[in-house]
Order: structure tokens, then sequence, then C-alpha cells
């Protein structure tokens, strides 16, 4: 199957140096296939380590696994999610790389394999994040239909209903004509996975399994060729599961049927020994550097002192708001926000005592894009890690040695202007640029019309909460959220707006505060 596997913290995306240090170990001369699930942060992350690994010589194809059948098209720029059906499509790519076929003809079998696949899933609890109370969104009696693997809300909560009930619903809904997410037609050859989600019994599976390929056969006309019942893509310790139904034909059953030493393949597994363990050696923590610029300065001047202040007041600022973070995300994504924010603001905060050149700025702010690459994760990591970036370049392309204030509003719109470009969403679309997008049309307003800096930044600061508060009242386009419905979404802010102007606001206090003691 798999020759490796990156993992990332629990419900994120691995980071950007995982990920090539996985590629680095095992792609040989023939190249390396990357599978990746359907969400944002795998996109993105996988997507420049990709990018990084062609840099470097290595052979790259990507496959984006979406094989999600709970949602109507369309959904924004999210898509359908990554769900199950990404196991057989790995099964497949797998034997076709062991039968020694090119990088080429393996990337082109994975993809069909992928466009012939839906998946569907069924919960009947929430799963319990470690650290972390468990939800209650999901009462007593209820199930919640077409949840995604991260904990995230489903498209739907409804009574308890009989098995066969569900099984009906959730093939009706994968095999709907009207959607046509699967090109499978009565008559056609199928295979079938029923996925427990980590704490349902082989027993309930079975159950589902038995009264799924009868229904397949009798009210849908297919050829049920192989059943595949087990715990394959699991959500944690969540009760429920979830149904794969793949188009098939010879090329593909014999992918399936190929011998793999993977422990859990149910079906021609040889001697289910434990897989390999190759050493790698973990990647620096940080780019190389001189010493100098390593260092946190032994003076700081006075634009190096405000700077300081801002930073500590912002991620003091987010580290505080972790719970709240957790709890609104817990409602409308994967409940992880504010434990993510919390690693990325630790970082910083520890950095900056030891590394960040803080009488430079654009260094500084560089310094602080590689504390939250190396510390974050996720889809938020990855667009900090942008954000800072972009800054970065806008600053440094500056000759003069002092930043003034319509230069950093500069660097801010080139944040917000590349985090659009990569992450794909802009305002409106329920994420956190629509507290910064308001915060610089009103930064900029306020310089230009002759305000000092300090009261600007204030004032734009005001604009970001605003327009945190006001994503109530959207409907997502992006991220977790453009999966959930409008209902829920309008009891809380988006998180990640939230966020942002929590930090922004509180760096703008910060300075205001510094600028009147001075």
């Amino acid at each position: 199957m798999l020759t490796a596997s990156i993992c990332g913290d629990v419900f994120a995306s691995p980071p950007v140096d995982s990920i090539l240090a996985g590629i680095r170990a095992v792609t040989g001369p023939m190249g390396c296939l990357l599978i990746v699930t359907n969400y944002t942060g795998d996109r993105l992350n996988f997507g420049l380590a990709a990018e990084q690994a062609r840099s470097e010589g290595y052979k790259i194809e990507t496959v984006i696994v979406g094989d999600d059948c709970a949602l109507p098209p369309p959904r924004g720029i999210a898509g359908r999610r990554g769900l199950a059906g990404t196991i057989l499509v790995n099964k497949v790519a797998g034997a076709a790389a062991a039968a020694g076929l090119s990088l080429a003809d393996v990337t082109s079998e994975a993809k069909r394999a992928s466009e012939m696949v839906g998946t569907m899933g069924v919960a009947l609890s929430v799963c319990t994040l470690p650290g972390q109370v468990t939800s209650d969104r999901l009462g007593p009696g209820k199930m919640e239909l077409g949840l995604g693997i991260h904990g995230e809300p489903g498209a739907a909560v409804a009574d308890l209903q009989p098995v066969d009930v569900v099984v009906s619903h959730v093939l009706k809904q994968i095999l709907s004509p009207e959607t046509n997410y699967v090109p499978i037609t009565r008559g056609n050859r199928v295979v079938l996975m029923i996925n427990g989600l980590g704490a349902t019994p082989m027993m309930e599976l079975m159950i589902a399994a038995g009264k799924t390929v009868p229904k397949l056969q009798l009210e849908f006309g297919l050829a049920v060729e192989r059943v595949y019942t087990g715990s394959f893509m699991t959500s944690l310790d969540m009760a429920g599961f979830s149904i794969s139904i793949m188009k098939a034909d010879q090329t593909i059953l014999q992918r399936l049927d190929a011998l793999t030493t993977a422990p859990h393949w149910p079906v021609g597994s040889a001697g289910n020994r434990p897989p390999a363990k190759i050493p790698v050696p973990l990647p620096p923590s940080r780019v190389t550097k001189s010493e100098e610029s390593l260092c946190r300065p032994v003076q700081l001047s006075e634009r190096g002192r405000i700077l300081e202040v801002a930073i500590e007041a912002a991620v003091n600022a987010v580290i505080g708001m972790r719970d709240s973070l957790n709890d609104w995300d817990s409602k409308v994504g994967d409940g992880d926000c504010g434990s993510t924010m919390y690693r990325g603001a630790t970082a910083i905060l520890d950095d900056m005592k030891k590394y960040y050149p803080l009488n430079d700025a654009a260094e500084t702010v560089n310094e602080i894009g590689s504390s939250v690459r190396r510390a974050m994760g996720g889809t938020s990591g990855v667009l900090y890690n942008i954000f800072c970036k972009a800054a970065y370049a806008r600053l440094k392309a500056n000759s003069d040695s002092i930043v003034t204030a319509k230069q950093w509003a500069e660097a801010l719109e080139a944040a917000i202007a590349a985090v659009s470009k990569y992450g794909g969403a802009s305002a409106g679309y329920r994420t956190l640029l629509d507290a910064l997008i308001p915060a610089l049309a009103v930064l900029k307003e306020r310089l230009t019309a002759g305000d000092d800096s300090s009261t600007a930044f204030v004032l734009s600061s005001e604009a970001a909460l605003a327009g945190a508060e006001s994503t109530k009242h959207m409907q997502a386009q992006a991220g977790w959220s453009s999966y959930v419905s409008a209902n829920i979404l309008a009891t809380v802010p988006d998180p990640g707006a939230m966020a942002a102007a929590v930090w922004y606001n509180a760096a703008a206090l910060a300075v205001k505060d510094k600028y009147q003691a001075s």
C-alpha cells in the first residue's frame, strides 16, 4: 500500500517539513506519488512540500481524493472532503507501484480510482479530542449524517433509525443520479467498504455490511465483487461507520487483490508482519543563518521595544482565547482552532526571547513566520506562514531602515493578498480575512486623513473586531465551516476571524499605550 504516511497533530494537516522528510526518506529514481485527502490544510502543506521537493530534483506527482457524497455541489472553494474511499485509492496505487509501473501510470490509476469511489458517514457519538471535554453537540437519541473524519459537524442531525433505514439513505445519497458523484449505474461491478469510525464493534460493522450487500444487489442492480469490513480510517473514539462504493473493473480488482504486508488490510495479507521502521533524521528546526541574525539584540531601539510590546500583547491575547476559540470551533469546525493558535503563540513567545532581531522589523516578521511554520501546522499554520512571508517581502523591498506606518499598511495589504491568492478566500467567505480586510481599509483611510499612526492602528483594530463579529451573518465558503448549516453558523463568529481580530486589537492597544507612556 503506502511506502510512508505523514502525521500531523490531532485533526491538523502535517507541516511542510515533516512531509519533505518523508519524501526524502523514501523517494527513489522512479519518483513519488502523494495521495492527499481534499482538505485545505492538506492541499496547501502537501502542495508546498511537492514544490520544494521538485526544486530539489525529485519527481513528484499528486492525486487529491475527494470522495464525500454527503453534501450537494457546489461547496465554495472547499470541494468534496477526502474520506475512507482514500484507503481504496491507496491500495490501487500501491499495487500499481509494486507491479513496476511508471510514476505517470501509477498516478493515472490512482486518479481514475479516486474518480470511481463515493463515501458517506453516519455517527452515533462525537469524538473526544485529547485534553478536551467531549462536545455535547449530538444529544441523546440522535445521529449525525454526512460527517467528516475530523469531528466536524455533519450535513444533518436526525433521530436514531434502524440500520437498514440508515443504509438505504446512505446508498441513495452516494448513488444519486442527480449529484452524479460516482459513475455507477445498474449492471456495474462494485467494491464495498464498511469502515468503522473508531468505537464501533466489528459485530455492528458486519450487521451494516449484511444490510448493505443485498440492497446494492436487489435495489440498485449492482454486482458486489468485494466487501471489506473493518476500521480503516477512524476518528478517534467516534461511534459510527461510513460506506464507500467503488466502481470496479478487472484492473481495479487485480490491484485490490494484490498481496500486501499492510497488517490491517483484510484480504491477501502476507503474514501480518509489523511495518519496517526507517530512522529519519529530524530536519533542522530553523533555517541556517548567521549567529548574529539568530540572536536577540543586546540593546533594543525605541522601535524595537514597541515591536516587542506589540508581539507580546498579540500572542498573550491569543493564549488567553484558547478555550473560547476551541469552543466556537467545536460548533463550526473540528474544535482545535484555539489549540492550534496557542501552539503558534507560545512558539513566538519563546523564539522572541532568543532569536528575533527586533530592531529589524522585516526580519522579525520573517522569524514569526518561521516560528508559525514550525509549531502550528494545519491550515492556520500554513496561511499565517504565507501571511508573514508576504509581509516580509513587502517590508524588505523598502530601502529605508525605519518602517513607516504607511509601509506597515502596505505590508498588511500584501499579506492579505497572498492569503487570498493561495487560500482562495476573499471578503465574505467567513475566514480570518473578514477581520483583516476591514482593518486594512480603515488603517489606510485614517493614515490618508492624517491621523497619527497609533490612533489609526487602534481604529483599524476596532474594524477588525467588528468584521470578525459580522461573520455570524455570513455563509461559509471555505474551510470546515463550509460543511456546516447556516443555522449553526449564525450562533458563533468564525473562530479564525476572531483569533485574527483579537491579536490585531491587542497589538494596536499595546502600541498606543507604549506611545502614550513615552
